[in-house]
């Protein structure tokens, strides 16, 4: 009898091993067959992408659509939107000869005044040289920096509830002076030139320093301000002590304050400035990895929310 207990028992775990085995190969053969079936949608979206020339709708048959650009996230060097990368696809935008207009959509909270001045400015000569109109559609946030450049447009639309203005500079830091002295640190500074160490962190403040910083902060304003008198000429309606305080507003209140023209997502916007809600999107490589990270993303939620 313990001899064949013993076998019953050995037989036992090889089939329950055997059955392990058997179910791993399954998950195993089935995970694989999900990421190759992940891999060739995502493949042939990209190759759905490359083949319609980049555009959001389908025009190779048409001549009644606009150039699109999208530009998102902080305005700062090395970003993707800051003037080295967005004058590429801005001028490839312009230069198409058979788009009605461009249509710019922006979701920005702002960023470094030189670059918003820079990719401003760039808006404006490619205006001059193309002959082309040019609207803007503002979607979450339109502040800052961002509506500096929006202003180089001829028109601009937002959402009732996008946060636009922000006509406005700030500068942040912090002071450490106290925690020096309770920790007993002694900081040692040598500079050439009497003011080089301008806003130390580590110093007391400075009358003079924030004399200096309030004195380039009012300049870098005011050149922000001339280019909103300037892109708004003659819509304005607010008291410029309000509009250019800095302070933000919803989308429905800009209307109303002649910061923007009217409210109205991309499609509303480009029907009733071109006449057309076709477009022919440029973005290059940006556009489609981003394009292939939403698919994967949608792709591996789906698998998450089936099993």
């Amino acid at each position: 009898m313990p001899d064949i207990d013993k076998q019953d028992v050995l037989s036992s775990l090889v089939n329950d091993l055997l059955k392990e085995k058997r179910s791993e190969r399954r998950w195993r053969t089935l995970r694989s067959l999900l990421w190759l079936l992940l891999i060739a949608y995502i493949a042939i979206a990209a190759f759905t992408y490359i083949n319609s020339d980049s555009s959001g709708i389908s025009t190779p048959n048409s001549n009644n659509y606009v150039s699109l650009i999208r530009w998102d996230g902080m305005i700062a060097p090395g970003r993707d939107f800051s003037a080295e990368s967005v004058t590429p696809d801005l001028r490839k935008a312009f230069a198409d000869k058979t788009a009605k207009g461009v249509v710019i959509v922006i979701d920005s909270p702002g960023g470094t005044p030189v670059q918003a001045a820079i990719i401003h400015d760039t808006i404006i000569a490619f205006k001059k040289k193309y002959h082309k109109k040019v609207i803007v559609v503002g979607e979450d946030m339109l502040t800052s920096g961002a509506y500096f450049v929006a202003v180089a447009a001829d028109k601009i639309y937002v959402n009732p509830n996008t946060i636009a203005g922000s006509v406005g500079v700030i500068v942040k830091g912090f002071g450490f002076v106290d925690a020096m002295q309770k920790l007993g640190i002694t900081r040692r500074v040598y500079t050439a030139g009497t003011n080089k160490d301008r806003m130390d962190p580590f110093l007391p403040q400075n009358p003079d320093d924030q004399k200096k910083i309030q004195q380039v902060m009012g300049e870098v304003h005011q050149n922000f301000v001339q280019a909103v008198m300037e892109g708004r000429k003659g819509k304005l309606h607010g008291d410029p002590a309000e509009l250019f305080s800095g302070d933000f507003w919803s989308g429905l209140t800009a209307v109303k304050l002649g910061l923007v023209d009217d409210l109205g997502n991309l499609t509303e916007a480009s029907e009733k400035e071109f006449g057309t809600s076709q477009y022919k999107e440029y973005g290059g490589e940006s556009n489609l990895m981003r394009m292939i990270s939403e698919q994967l993303g949608s792709s591996v939620d789906r698998l998450f929310s089936t099993f």
